[in-house]
């Protein structure tokens, strides 16, 4: 498994997004500007998350994106399930299920069961909060 570009850049604008906080909208290009990510990839990275739900958009003057929820009611699973479509650490265990004509003789299913189970665990423990610094006074 390997988490691609738009996997990787869409947790950094969550991350951006739940740092600016759910009040106000963020415009694209200032995203952009922070994360140093082309403006348009990231159009197509929040075009997926805002159809998804998880962020929502205002478009024009004074519009921009934010997240819709709290920043600990984002798991990594959620964000990188989306944009990355699966996160199986081989394809034959794509879609939470394995699909080889060898799935009764293969021994090494266990290994690729148990390492996404892993995988999948870990992202889902972890939340945007987990990012953010507390900011001292």
């Amino acid at each position: 498994m390997m988490i691609s570009t738009k996997g990787r850049y869409a947790l950094r604008v969550m991350i951006d997004l739940a740092e600016s906080g759910l009040e106000e909208y963020v415009p694209l290009k200032e995203i952009a500007d922070r994360e140093e990510i082309s403006r348009k990839y990231l159009e197509n990275i929040m075009t997926v998350l805002s159809k998804a739900g998880l962020v929502d958009a205002i478009h024009g003057k004074g519009g921009g994106y934010r997240l819709n929820r709290r920043p600990e009611e984002y798991t990594l699973a959620e964000i990188l399930n989306l944009t990355e479509g699966t996160l199986a650490p081989v394809s034959c265990m794509e879609n939470g299920q394995c699909s080889c004509d060898r799935t009764q003789d293969c021994r090494t299913k266990p290994i690729w069961t148990e390492l996404d189970n892993l995988i999948q665990n870990y992202l889902e423990s972890v939340t945007l909060a987990a990012f953010l610094t507390p900011h001292l006074s």
